[in-house]
């Protein structure tokens, strides 16, 4: 079989790390974005102070990326890995237990240590590092994985907080990610690297300090950076922005589960490009595409039918630029010194991220709505579009 075009007795270790994907950023992720409603009501705290306290641990997660990335490539992934499933689990019980803002903050700061191990960034290297010129359809595969994420999450938070407070429920999916997550990446990642060839790189290594001196890296870091902001702020505020359009709470929910569905799609479309292609035409497709799905989320009133299924579409885009990031630091540098390089070039993509989620609100607030809000998302798409050809 050549789905998965991996070493032979890898499929297993894919498989874990996959699964261990879907839960870590279904529950690190995807479970503040569904509760941040039910806890402003809660506690009074404005949403986007809710919001804001979950980009700090983002922020933290960016710095800490880039010690996680040379960790990985110099120590191996095993331990660094599992001690991300133990800390995560950790801070969502500070963020459950939390009195006030600032102990809820210092939660997510916690939990934010713990993605930097654990989630894309971290899991990205094992595959360079793991598959090398094999990488391909092994971080395919992944992402295919992770990309269910939200479809399963979403849905379970909202039935979870319809039977239970928020608390509880972080105390629910703390627990459930430990007992899972930590055996997994014990048991299935590798302690140490083997020593050996990479045929993709030899020739010429490169490191940090020779890739960030490029034109080549500057252009490619300017052209995510703003893709990735255009596709944090629509798609992270999709609840509000459906609801604003007449939807319900719960069908906005459902809805921002489907984008995970649609994550799946695009991550499949992604590797029907060939592999021959140059390294910036998938990121200028991706930027194209981003301008159009975003324009119709931003301009299209209904009916809620017709909007999920452009919401299914732009989350194909995101689906697919995940996977343009991941292997974009390899495709251009190739795979040695992955780790540390990726750590640099993610950083601040990851600190636009950490935003992601309060840029909608924060946009949506200045603007008068979160409409407005989308056609902003559509401008910063299109000089993503311009920077990408130099990348």
């Amino acid at each position: 079989m050549t789905v998965i075009d991996a070493p032979p007795r890898q499929g297993g270790r894919l498989a874990a790390l996959s699964v261990g994907q879907v839960i870590s950023w279904g529950i690190l992720f995807y479970a503040l974005i569904v509760a941040s409603p039910a806890i402003a009501d809660d506690t009074g705290w404005s949403i986007i102070f809710v919001t804001l306290s979950f980009s700090a641990g983002l922020i933290v997660s960016a710095v800490a990326g880039m010690f996680v990335g040379r960790w990985l490539d110099e120590r191996g992934p095993r331990l660094i890995m599992t001690i991300g499933s133990i800390i995560g689990p950790a801070g969502l019980v500070v963020v459950a237990l939390a009195p006030n803002l600032l102990i809820f903050t210092v939660g997510w700061m916690i939990a934010g240590a713990a993605q930097a191990a654990v989630l894309y960034q971290a899991a990205f290297t094992v595959i360079a590092r793991r598959y090398r010129a094999r990488r391909r359809g092994a971080m395919t595969i992944l992402t295919l994985a992770g990309g269910l994420a939200s479809t399963v999450f979403a849905p379970v938070v909202a039935g979870l907080l319809s039977i239970t407070d928020w608390r509880s429920m972080f105390l629910i999916l703390a627990g459930f990610l430990l007992v899972t997550t930590a055996p997994l990446h014990w048991f299935s990642l590798e302690r140490t690297w083997v020593s050996v060839p990479h045929d993709d790189d030899a020739a010429q290594p490169h490191t940090v300090s020779t890739v960030i001196r490029t034109r080549q890296f500057w252009m490619l870091e300017l052209s995510m950076f703003t893709l990735a902001a255009a596709l944090f702020s629509v798609t992270l505020a999709l609840i509000p922005l459906f609801t604003e359009k007449g939807m319900t709470y719960e069908l906005a929910a459902w809805a921002l589960g489907l984008l995970g569905a649609g994550q799946v799609i695009g991550r499949l479309l992604y590797v029907a490009i060939p592999h021959t292609a140059a390294p910036w035409i998938p990121l200028a497709a991706t930027a194209a595409l981003s301008v159009a799905s975003l324009a119709l989320l931003a301009l299209v009133p209904g009916p809620p039918w017709l909007l999920i299924t452009i919401g299914i579409a732009a989350g194909a885009v995101r689906g697919a630029q995940t996977l343009v990031q991941g292997s974009a630091v390899a495709d251009r540098w190739g795979t040695r010194n992955y780790g540390a390089i990726n750590g640099v070039f993610a950083a601040p993509i990851t600190l636009i991220g950490a935003f992601g989620p309060a840029l909608g609100p924060l946009l949506a607030a200045a603007t008068g709505s979160y409409s407005a809000m989308a056609l902003i998302a559509v401008a910063l798409a299109a000089i993503a579009l311009g920077f990408a050809r130099f990348s």
